[in-house]
């Protein structure tokens, strides 16, 4: 039990020192994430074997080998649960970048506007005849209120030079 023990104890040791480096490493850290995900298996695989020859161990060492044992158990929990952390602030950097990107490359124009109310129309089931009827009358409707604000404005100017005179 004692050699196994020790390679095991060994190789959470090296795990702790690879999750070091993983902060620093940028573009590799995806392949030291498997290796080290690798590692913790293969650690659990061993652990298993550890617990049953603790088991076996006679009476008055049998207490401290499970403890021994449950305590790499528990840094080896640990080092998953750091592991994961790690991925899931990974998978949170890469979010936020892509959607960064993703704003970055937009153009924010009026006709953004006009384009999801076709989307809309569009997903309702409308025609494309009906959409560019629409559309005819939104453009007319455009012209027909600077028409009709210009006849206001010049309606009130005169109503002023008509006033004062």
């Amino acid at each position: 039990m004692e050699p196994l023990y020790q390679q095991t104890h060994k190789q959470v040791h090296e795990i702790q020192s690879r999750m070091g480096r993983l902060e620093t490493a940028d573009k590799q850290s995806v392949q030291i994430e498997n290796e080290i995900q690798a590692s913790i298996d293969q650690i659990f695989s061993r652990l298993e074997r550890l617990e049953i020859l603790s088991s076996k161990e006679p009476p008055n060492k049998r207490q401290n080998a499970k403890l021994r044992v449950d305590q790499l158990k528990y840094d080896v929990q640990h080092l998953q649960t750091a592991l994961r952390n790690f991925q899931h602030r990974r998978h949170a950097r890469e979010q936020q970048e892509r959607q960064r990107e993703e704003l970055l490359s937009r153009t924010f124009t009026t006709n953004g506007t006009q384009k999801k109310i076709l989307d809309i129309a569009n997903m309702l089931g409308l025609s494309n005849t009906v959409m560019r009827l629409i559309e005819k009358r939104a453009f007319q409707d455009k012209y027909f209120m600077i028409g009709t604000q210009g006849s206001c404005q010049t309606a009130h100017c005169e109503g002023r030079s008509a006033g004062s005179s």
